[in-house]
């Protein structure tokens, strides 16, 4: 019984070594040639934020503790996938700076501080794929059988596409087969599909497949991040992030 014991213990002390080890490993750390393929690729399309104002990055990065996404889905088109969602207020809890997304009543949608906000085209190209009819949820629950809930693709017409997911249900203004540019308004953040709160999915990825292509890591172009200017990167989990 002793040595099941110590084993157990000694098992569960590996186990929590080797996921806290993981979590700083990049996402591409497969070997030399999925490391080129992934993390040091360049994105091609001529990237902007897709939103007006200050908002914060819930996900974002290239290692396992910054990109939640890759958990769920290695290699998929979530790969390399951002999550926004808008900050205004801090608190102190527990000693610990807990950033504020909501006020009052935080199990309406109403009262989070993205929802219903403006989307943008982040570049030209062409709607190929778009969803519009699926009920937002209410806060903490989640549609497994529509992760994307209400989705808009955007094929960039050089092998890369754009998805923006979780959208509010009927805001996307534009149909199938439109041709859209850059910083146009297209729709309206939301909190359907896999969402449990109001936020912004957005994911890069290769043309094959609606929700499946080959995840891409996003380099946008001229944007301040916590209030430093950037030409060109990617933002990064805990970072606030705005257009210049």
């Amino acid at each position: 019984m002793k040595q099941t014991t110590r084993f157990i213990y000694s098992l569960c002390i590996l186990l929590s070594l080797v996921f806290t080890a993981c979590t700083d490993i990049l996402m591409g750390d497969q070997g030399k040639l999925d490391e080129d393929i992934y993390t040091n690729y360049q994105t091609i399309t001529n990237l902007e934020l897709p939103f007006e104002e200050e908002w914060f990055v819930v996900n974002g990065g290239k290692t396992h503790r910054e990109g939640a996404h890759h958990f769920t889905s290695r290699g998929a088109g979530e790969r390399y996938a951002i999550d926004f969602l808008m900050v205004k207020d801090t608190i102190l809890e527990n000693g610990v700076v807990r950033k504020i997304h909501y006020s009052g009543d935080w199990r309406q949608n109403e009262n989070h501080y993205c929802f219903g906000k403006r989307l943008n085209a982040p570049a030209s190209g062409k709607i190929v794929k778009v969803v519009n009819d699926v009920e937002d949820n209410i806060p903490s629950n989640i549609n497994s059988d529509q992760p994307g809930g209400n989705y808009i693709q955007i094929d960039h017409i050089n092998g890369e596409t754009s998805i923006l997911a979780h959208l509010k249900k009927g805001s996307i203004i534009v149909a199938e087969g439109d041709f859209v540019v850059q910083g146009q308004e297209i729709g309206q953040v939301g909190n359907s599909g896999a969402s449990d709160t109001p936020h912004l999915h957005y994911q890069l990825q290769g043309t094959s497949g609606n929700l499946e292509g080959l995840g891409l890591p996003a380099q946008f172009l001229n944007y301040y991040e916590n209030d430093t200017f950037v030409a060109r990167g990617e933002p990064i989990k805990n970072q606030e992030v705005r257009k210049n």
